[in-house]
């Protein structure tokens, strides 16, 4: 069990890695604490009471064990302490969590989960969450996957942490587009499995690195699908690792892409400037749009006649992102050697800087 004293959240670690406190002399409950801690890659200072004053105010996360709460009373009041104790019937531990200016009382052994989920976001210096954004196509063969390539290959170049994610297993593979198939990582299949929490750090560095960036795409066999729940687990681990996500999402919404949609901050759809590609991405906008509350349109000409950027995105009532240039070196039939968005002053590149510039001050910063 775990309960809030409250209304404020523990802190993050804005980014900055730290050790958790542990006060207590309880043997047994030291115990669990240090198993927790392991469990989520953290390695704790330990006390049987309050540190000093420094070290108290500059430990990320505080777990002040019930048997300690009389001999913290006296430090001074900060955010991200936690009450830890046992005794589910003890009411006590409220009024104790109170004196000593706790945010949370958790109760072992029901709050382990949520109690590792915390020490791992200090492990991990959690700071601001990456920028993720999903393209999409607006029928076969608009260019999704081409404009994801060259969003994730232009932002590693801006020098930001880039994960490029192919959450489409039939779309052949974005790491053949970026002409890494043989390198050396992990692949969706690899992360079937993956339950709960899957530390970020961990995640990246088992990714093939191509181009400055990671990549996250889908081996050579069978395997077409990944449980919602490790698509969950997995992009909520990249996200916290900060920097920028690119996803390329299928135009099928089952329950893994919806587990992705529900984390995007900006989709963009890719609409070929002509009347059967704005009717088909009409279709594919009612069902992306009920669920990303911010999908905008990016249109890739030739034009048909009568029409323009801005007449699609008033077609499709969505905003517009912009016009996606066509860069004449990716149609040679062998794709050419340099991936999309390779060549900086290329226009495929300069419409991708632009949107990552509006993006991250949209958002806040990088």
């Amino acid at each position: 069990m775990a309960g809030a004293v409250t209304h404020d959240p523990p802190p993050t670690a804005g980014g900055r890695q730290g050790k958790p406190l542990i006060v207590t002399e309880d043997a047994e409950l030291l115990d669990d604490l240090l198993r927790l801690c392991a469990a989520a890659g953290a390695t704790p200072e330990v006390h049987h009471s309050a540190p000093e004053r420094r070290g108290w105010e500059s430990a990320p996360l505080v777990l002040v064990g019930d048997d300690a709460a009389r001999r913290v009373r006296g430090a001074a009041r900060r955010r991200g302490v936690v009450l830890v104790g046992r005794d589910q019937d003890d009411s006590g531990v409220w009024r104790r969590a109170v004196e000593i200016g706790a945010d949370h009382v958790l109760m072992l052994p029901d709050g382990e989960q949520w109690l590792v989920d915390r020490i791992a976001d200090v492990a991990e210096g959690i700071g601001r969450p990456a920028l993720t954004v999903g393209v999409i196509g607006g029928r076969g063969g608009a260019g999704a996957s081409t404009l994801a390539c060259a969003l994730a290959v232009t932002s590693a170049r801006e020098g930001l942490r880039t994960l490029l994610v192919d959450a489409d297993p039939l779309g052949g593979g974005l790491d053949v587009l970026l002409g890494g198939e043989t390198a050396e990582g992990l692949r969706w299949p690899a992360f079937a499995a993956s339950r709960g929490r899957v530390g970020g750090g961990a995640l990246e560095e088992s990714l093939p690195s191509l181009h400055s960036l990671r990549v996250l795409s889908w081996d050579r066999g069978d395997c077409v699908a990944i449980p919602p729940q490790a698509v969950r687990a997995v992009l909520a681990a990249a996200r916290r690792r900060g920097g920028t996500v690119v996803v390329d999402l299928p135009r099928r919404i089952d329950d893994g892409v919806a587990e992705v949609l529900a984390q995007l901050d900006v989709g963009l759809l890719v609409v070929p400037a002509e009347l059967r590609g704005v009717a088909a991405a009409a279709r594919v906008a009612s069902s992306v749009g009920m669920m990303l509350r911010d999908l905008r349109v990016a249109v890739r000409g030739p034009y048909a006649p009568g029409l323009d950027d801005r007449g699609v995105a008033r077609l499709l009532s969505l905003p517009l992102a912009g016009e996606v240039p066509v860069e004449s070196g990716l149609l040679r039939p062998d794709g050419g050697k340099a991936p999309p968005g390779a060549a900086a002053r290329g226009p495929l590149a300069r419409f991708c800087k632009e949107f990552w510039e509006r993006a991250l001050t949209e958002a806040g910063g990088s």
